[in-house]
């Protein structure tokens, strides 16, 4: 007795459908994200490759205190009038040896821009004008594609999220009904020799399972930037049940009077913190303080190459007295807890750069076979829909019968 084929399930035909949809209206999104995300996983290392004002000689001496850096990034960016308060240095970068040091300030026109100095005769090697940065141009169209952050970062953050549930929705399509033999070499390698229909399909089949757990973890930390909801809840699953803590920036008592002392403040500040750090391994980070309720904020990262051990510090403005702020990354890396690591560390996770170079090129091939699959998966859908245009409609029984009797004659 013949059995009735059976055809695909409910459950099965609507994940087949979100599949298709779902990518079709996010894949120039996830594209151009996976592209300009390739590009970016080498930022530091094409940059030191492409950027001379980034290094200077070592030298034998100490580096510049942060008040003549000021004043010489300020007479740079403002004329001889320099810091006027109103035209302001915001902080300084000290960095390893051999790097130059950074100031930086907000330009009416230009916006965020930075000035290379050496740290150790305050020569001007270079002034940037963040917007027209490589790099910061990649990195908008990466976060927002390149639109006004209000309106691209909500698209960019939505197309990622739909990314997420394609890779689910993926592998439910992958899974072989059989596990036989013939399946498992279908599912698990690309056919090379056949068509270029059968070959676009494995690489989007194949190539998709073989990077998914990655692809999910890059798509997961992305979210964490992309919706406050999920930085939130990611934050609670990582830590137990704990709230997401507020980063906030402590505000000076401006009740205190300052001492009469010859060095500035900030002056003072450095001399303290390089008490504790002699030696500049990854680099320290001063923001002055101009309103009269500001902190001067140091900023302390130990690695060079990455950010989840930078702790932010501030300092009352009249006393240099410490104070409490930052939220989780007011306190050292080792004095966090186990998820909180693991938070600390999302974006050197999404980047790659947690497990160095072979990560970042591991997050880079990763993120290129992302950028490939809504373009591989539209061809397949492309050519199913084609194959179904050209297909000739079925007969009736009716015309069937006299196609045949017309064909006898």
């Amino acid at each position: 007795m013949a059995t009735k084929k059976r055809g695909k399930s409910v459950f099965r035909s609507i994940n087949d459908w979100l599949h298709l949809w779902l990518g079709l209206t996010s894949g120039i999104i996830v594209v151009i994200v996976s592209v300009t995300g390739c590009i970016y996983a080498f930022q530091h290392e094409l940059s030191d490759l492409t950027q001379p004002y980034q290094h200077v000689k070592a030298e034998a001496k100490p580096y510049l205190l942060p008040s003549e850096l000021k004043a010489i990034a300020a007479k740079e960016a403002f004329g001889p009038q320099g810091d006027t308060g109103t035209n302001r240095i915001t902080g300084v970068s000290y960095r390893t040896a051999e790097r130059s040091a950074i100031a930086a300030f907000m330009d009416k026109e230009n916006g965020y821009t930075t000035i290379y100095l050496n740290p150790y005769n305050g020569d001007v090697l270079k002034t940037k004008i963040l917007k027209r940065d490589f790099f910061r141009i990649i990195l908008e169209g990466h976060f927002n594609l390149w639109l006004p952050r209000k309106i691209g970062q909500p698209v960019v953050a939505t197309g990622i999220l739909i990314f997420v549930i394609l890779l689910i929705t993926g592998l439910i399509m992958w899974w072989p009904k059989k596990w036989n033999k013939a399946n498992r070499k279908k599912s698990f390698s690309i056919k090379w020799s056949a068509g270029k229909k059968r070959v676009n399909y494995d690489l989007h089949n194949v190539l998709g399972f073989y990077s998914l757990a990655l692809a999910l973890v890059l798509g997961l930390t992305g979210l964490v930037w992309g919706f406050q909801w999920f930085s939130k809840s990611y934050y609670w699953a990582l830590t137990g049940g704990k709230t997401l803590p507020k980063f906030e920036k402590p505000v000076s008592d401006t009740t205190l009077t300052r001492p009469a002392l010859q060095l500035t403040p900030e002056d003072r500040l450095y001399a303290s913190i390089r008490k504790e750090h002699p030696v500049i391994t990854g680099s320290i980070q001063f923001q002055f303080a101009y309103l009269p309720k500001d902190p001067y904020t140091v900023i302390y990262n130990p690695d060079p190459g990455t950010y989840y051990r930078r702790q932010f510090r501030y300092f009352d403005q009249s006393t240099l007295q410490e104070m409490k702020g930052g939220g989780l990354y007011g306190r050292t890396f080792e004095q966090a807890s186990t998820g909180e690591k693991v938070y600390r560390m999302n974006y050197d996770i999404h980047v790659g750069a947690i497990a160095g170079l072979p990560g970042k090129i591991l997050a880079f091939f990763v993120s290129l076979i992302c950028a490939s699959l809504p373009i591989t998966g539209f061809y397949v859908w492309w050519g199913r829909k084609k194959k179904k245009s050209l297909k000739k409609p079925e007969l009736k029984p009716q015309k069937k019968i006299a196609a045949r009797v017309a064909a006898s004659f």
